[in-house]
């Protein structure tokens, strides 16, 4: 037979029928000390075709890459990825963003977005960091449905286009994306943040600040930089788009201090300002930011954060009249040294989605007005549709900033019920922080992992990348976790996580109450 097959090394006695394709699944590469590559039953022949064949190519699938041979199936070659990831997290690179980290193509601004990782400089371990990020992840989920929870409460008691890379911000300690941008004359690397609506960035003079690895923003040595009177409707609006109005500073003259706080521990606090923000080539004035004084939280090394909410103070609602309330991004795989981009603008033919965009409607919230809720009318397993009353109820919260999908105890059940039915006979693993669903996979040279596909209102669908169907919690395959976690209580609210929405093209209109999906390879160049 020509055909390479799968060997399971610890249950020989499997069947051939048993290992081949299954048709409603993802084929996940799993590496282990052997490679089986010929169909002969032979120890030695299963011994030589290891060793001759030890890194070439694995079926047909270079190293790295991703490759369908049919519908519901990709191959990835893990050990490659393993690879990367490893030398990603042991480099010592300084360097976040390539030399051009933007750039303008048919009225569009298009920044470079990776992941925060990429600027850290510092080796990192793998097993410490999955850890890490998964409680801080939990701290941000806890702190959303806190403060949404209380906005909720609060309202019925009162009743033209730029491109920006996006890159991963693995090495700035988070699983979270980052863009460069220029904020009067400085380079900054901001978190990119939907779930948020203020921009801010640390400021000099700084009573507290976290380590950051740009120089801090100096307003006093920037001609353009003007302060915001207390006074003013500006300072006035921030109850409403921060959860805690402006205050007054004590001294004159008296200036609009802003407060936001995560819920998780982490805060900003200083005094809103005006400055010349430059996305790209593309120039903004008078921006309203905040300059953080007194700064403490899980915000890795970035200089701070870009609020794409849609709050009247958000950069998406500052920046209407230029990019028509329209952006996108493509978040690029875990591996810190691809990047994707966050594009301004609605020209779609600057995208490079491989399938047509399927958009949906943002649910208004009068509530929560400034979130993006998707009406989930269902999820497939394969080719199975789940059952839950939660499908096409109080809708789910699309976020950036998120890393793991959550869902509402009833929808995850009957995810994590299936996704075992199809995903069976492998060894079990202790669960993994808030991941409850894991494996030892360090036998396996090939796994089939289901598919998972989301169902929005108005027929638009988004199926997950292969690699945000599975979360390693080590630097090699022995403990394996479905990516996705489960909320407390039934009335929580879902939310979409950045984890599993890498590789897709998703499309925010702000103006036209939609969201668009569309299957893309991140890439920057």
């Amino acid at each position: 037979m020509a055909a390479r097959l799968v060997m399971l090394i610890l249950a020989s006695s499997f069947s051939y029928s048993h290992l081949l394709l299954r048709t409603s699944k993802v084929r996940l590469l799993v590496f282990s000390l052997l490679l089986f590559l010929g169909c002969s039953t032979s120890t030695n022949n299963i011994i030589n075709n290891n060793n001759n064949n030890n890194d070439d190519v694995v079926n047909g699938v270079e190293a790295g890459k991703i490759s369908s041979t049919h519908h519901h199936v990709l191959k990835l070659n893990l050990r490659a990825f393993l690879e990367q990831r490893t030398a990603v997290f042991s480099s010592n690179s300084n360097s976040c963003f390539s030399q051009r980290s933007s750039r303008q193509t048919k009225g569009a601004t298009i920044l470079e977005l990776i992941h925060r990782d990429h600027c850290s400089g510092q080796k990192i371990n793998w097993n410490d960091k999955a850890k890490k990020t998964l409680i801080s992840d939990n701290a941000r989920v806890r702190s959303l449905q806190s403060r949404m929870k209380s906005l909720t409460s609060r309202h019925k008691d009162d009743a033209s286009e730029a491109q920006i890379p996006l890159t991963s911000g693995i090495k700035l300690q988070t699983l979270n994306y980052i863009v460069s941008v220029e904020l009067g004359g400085r380079n900054m690397s901001v978190i990119v943040d939907t779930g948020s609506d203020l921009t801010w960035v640390q400021c000099q003079p700084c009573r507290i600040c976290y380590f950051q690895q740009d120089p801090l923003f100096n307003p006093s040595l920037s001609p353009s930089y003007k302060s915001i009177s207390c006074n003013s409707s500006t300072c006035r609006s921030l109850l409403f788009e921060t959860g805690n109005s402006g205050i007054c500073s004590e001294t004159a003259p008296q200036l609009c201090n802003y407060v936001v706080s995560y819920g998780d521990g982490s805060y900003t606090r200083g005094e809103l300002g005006l400055e010349t923000l430059n996305l790209g080539t593309t120039s903004v004035s008078d921006f309203v930011f905040g300059c953080g004084r007194n700064n403490k939280g899980l915000f890795g090394d970035a200089s701070g954060l870009m609020g794409l909410g849609r709050s009247s103070v958000s950069l998406v609602s500052q920046t209407s009249t230029m990019f028509g309330g329209v952006f996108s991004y493509c978040l690029p795989s875990a591996d810190a040294a691809s990047a994707g981009s966050l594009v301004f603008g609605g020209d779609s033919s600057v995208y490079k989605n491989s399938t047509p965009i399927s958009y949906t409607n943002i649910i208004p919230k009068p509530q929560l007005p400034t979130f993006y809720f998707l009406n989930l009318t269902g999820i497939s397993i394969g080719k199975v549709a789940l059952e839950s009353p939660s499908f096409g109820k109080s809708g789910i919260l699309i976020d950036s900033g998120t890393v793991i999908t959550r869902l509402p105890p009833s929808m995850y059940s009957a995810l994590k019920s299936e996704f075992l039915r199809q995903f069976s006979g492998f060894p079990s693993a202790p669960g993994f922080s808030i991941l409850d669903t894991c494996f030892n996979l360090s036998s396996y040279q090939e796994v089939d992992v289901p598919e998972i596909k989301m169902h929005f209102g108005g027929g638009a669908e988004m199926v997950v990348d292969v690699m945000g169907v599975m979360y390693f919690a080590k630097s090699d395959p022995s403990q394996v976790c479905l990516a996705v976690a489960s909320l407390t209580y039934e009335d929580d609210v879902g939310i979409i996580g950045n984890y599993q929405q890498k590789n897709q093209r998703i499309i925010y209109d702000s103006k036209g109450y939609k969201l668009g999906f569309a299957k893309e390879t991140c890439s920057f160049a």
